[in-house]
């Protein structure tokens, strides 16, 4: 079911982008009537300019996904554990809880939907931005295949992941409960040793010697090679699966941070907290070490080209990435039907087995989306910088600053306002489900059904309520913040978003899958298991991090990619129309 969603969404995102261009360019370049390497470059950038409102589109379509389906899930979720578990303690998923189908559904709307939304909008915006840069390189234009070099690594990765599939169903099948995690993290492992190689040989055959993509006087010093660009999707895709296997070590049950969190139960909720908060501050450290050294030497290498080929490095395994993260809600969604279908405990055993690596797979999933996320925001922020005609930023600049401090403000103001979201709309779920169990007689009994419908609708509602001032946020704040006070404010706007929110999400992601898999701990016989106070315990914790790790956390995404893409769309317009652009 994970590949179907891997190699779907892959499929389409890199053959439509292709067909795009294509007729793009067919209709509207003409290179044998331009006079000058001049004109010709001039015509290659409007085109790429064309093409980057596909990644605009992938992001806004993002927002109703991420913001709107993250909402949608954790309101029925919160609703249906609030109710069931804590104050009926009836099971996960039983057919009693009126919230179980919303529940359900809202497993395929936040976390497949959403999931697919997110990484369609970074491989999108990446290569847009890879190709807006290289529109700038005289030497890329000699060769188109060279100007579409970013669209080869994408297909190469393709490939390989298709034959890394065959690890999990052939090569090394799954024979025993503790091989799940294991075989999932091989394929992605094994999916970025075959890339590298091949990547190496696309760079070789497709790139020039030496070309310029940088806004600065092209000199030897200013020159990247084919083997810097090898180099630079080389970075992306080692420290994404870097970031893939730290986020495992903090949210897998099976080493020591989560049964540290696990542990904490033993004193309360309270306890359970304040580790999980411990542990999603401690997981930072290492993604954004591996960030920072993949976007010094990109930069190093082939200035922001080379950033925003390390963002497509690191989306080149994609297809798996998909493939292990949609095995976290499909698992979850089995357990849920074993559940309601009353099945017998030996079979809900082995889904609760699953969905337990499943968690896992999600949280990769979610780590690889957010590094990708801040690659690409990068990577569209030195596109935006190019566009504007500018060749750095300085952040000494009291108007820059000042911007600064306010785009570093906008994740905790964008993330409380979807939290509270959450909460409103996990309230409306609360008091629906507690007036059914009190009005619809013998439903606690199991003799009468409760009506379902109402609480998919009250999530439904809910979440297309909630999710409209988060979306207003992130799309007017750069719009306005352009045309007011010009794009030097701009710039410090983005860059201060891509810095806060990249370790807010890593923090808020890894915390909630944390708690949720200590808790899965404790229901497989640590601490007293189901039912005991220390799962009681766990529960709050799970309860609280679901926001966080399924809405708040993974929706930054969308925050610090939607306002880079948003401002290198309107550049021009800032430029020519901004009421400020005179004042620094």
């Amino acid at each position: 079911g994970g590949a179907v969603m891997g190699f779907s969404l892959c499929g389409i995102a890199l053959s439509m982008l292709f067909v795009l261009i294509t007729v793009f360019y067919w209709q509207f370049v003409d290179t044998t009537n331009l006079e000058s390497d001049k004109e010709t470059k001039f015509v290659y950038r409007v085109l790429f300019e064309c093409i980057a409102g596909y990644g605009l589109g992938g992001s806004c379509i993002a927002m109703f996904g991420r913001v709107g389906g993250g909402i949608y899930t954790k309101a029925a979720d919160v609703g249906a554990d609030l109710v069931g578990k804590v104050e009926k303690d009836i099971p996960e998923d039983d057919p009693r809880n009126p919230a179980t189908i919303a529940d359900n559904v809202g497993d395929n709307v936040g976390d497949i939907a959403g999931m697919g939304a997110d990484l369609f909008g970074s491989f999108a915006e990446s290569t847009c931005a890879a190709l807006v840069l290289a529109s700038l390189s005289q030497e890329l234009q000699m060769n188109f295949a060279s100007m579409l070099y970013p669209l080869l690594i994408s297909a190469a990765g393709i490939v390989c992941c298709f034959f890394t599939s065959f690890v999990a169903t052939d090569w090394s099948p799954v024979r025993a409960e503790e091989d799940v995690e294991t075989v999932l993290k091989y394929q992605l492992i094994i999916s970025t040793v075959i890339i590298t190689p091949i990547v190496f040989i696309i760079s070789f055959m497709f790139l020039p010697a030496q070309f310029c993509v940088s806004n600065l006087e092209c000199t030897e010093e200013t020159m990247s090679t084919w083997k810097g660009a090898f180099a630079c999707v080389a970075s992306g895709l080692w420290s994404g699966l870097l970031i893939g296997l730290v986020t495992e070590y903090y949210t897998s049950h099976s080493y020591a941070p989560v049964r540290e969190v696990a542990q904490a139960t033993k004193t309360g909720a309270a306890t359970v907290i304040i580790y999980g908060l411990a542990l999603g501050y401690m997981s930072c450290i290492i993604p954004v070490a591996a960030l920072g050294l993949t976007i010094y030497v990109s930069f190093k290498l082939a200035y922001m080209y080379g950033v925003a080929l390390a963002a497509l490095g690191m989306l080149s395994s994609l297809a798996i990435g998909l493939t292990i993260d949609a095995y976290g809600p499909i698992t979850d969604n089995a357990g849920g039907i074993a559940e309601m279908a009353g099945l017998g405990s030996s079979v809900r055993h082995i889904t609760d087995t699953l969905d337990a690596a499943g968690n896992t797979t999600a949280a990769i999933g979610k780590g690889f989306a957010i590094g990708s996320a801040a690659l690409v925001s990068l990577a569209l922020f030195g596109a935006f910088v190019a566009r504007i005609g500018e060749t750095h930023v300085d952040i000494l600049d009291p108007l820059i600053f000042a911007f600064l401090l306010f785009g570093s403000m906008l994740p905790y103001w964008f993330s409380a306002m979807t939290m509270k979201a959450v909460g409103v709309a996990a309230m409306e779920m609360v008091v629906e489900v507690r007036e059914q169990f009190a009005q619809i007689p013998g439903l606690m009994e199991g003799t009468a059904k409760p009506n379902y419908e109402r609480c998919v609708n009250i999530a439904t509602q809910a979440s297309l309520r909630q999710m409209v001032a988060p979306a207003l946020l992130v799309i007017l704040s750069p719009l306005v913040t352009g045309y007011v006070f010009g794009v030097h404010a701009l710039s410090g706007l983005l860059a201060g978003g891509l810095c806060s929110g990249v370790q807010m999400a890593i923090s808020a992601s890894n915390t909630g899958g944390a708690w949720d898999n200590a808790k899965k701990y404790i229901e497989a016989g640590a601490y007293g298991g189901k039912g005991s106070d220390c799962h009681k315990a766990a529960v709050v914790g799970d309860t609280v991090g679901d926001p966080l790790k399924d809405t708040s956390g993974p929706a930054l995404n969308i925050l610090m990619k939607l306002m880079a893409i948003l401002s290198l769309v309107f550049a021009d317009f800032f430029v020519a129309h901004s009421l400020n652009n005179n004042f620094k």
